[in-house]
């Protein structure tokens, strides 16, 4: 499968539906990081890791796209 294709073709709606769950968690991870108030160092690590994850999970579910189902012949064998 091409680049081309693979961007042009349809997501799956679980993997929509993980992607908007990725887009959340990264965006909380980076307000954490970004918080004008200062936090414990667990608290900004934690955040640092919440927002990778979410970014991994983002562009996976993003690149994931529906198999193609191979087309069958009109006579199948006969």
């Amino acid at each position: 499968m091409t680049i081309k294709k693979r961007i042009t073709s349809p997501t799956p709606k679980f993997f929509k539906v993980l992607r908007n769950i990725g887009l959340v968690l990264a965006a909380v991870g980076g307000t954490i990081l970004t918080a004008p108030v200062a936090l414990p160092a667990a608290v900004v690590t934690i955040g640092g890791y919440v927002t990778v994850a979410g970014g991994v999970l983002s562009a996976v579910s993003q690149l994931t796209v529906k198999e193609e189902q191979p087309q069958q012949k009109e006579n199948d064998g006969k």
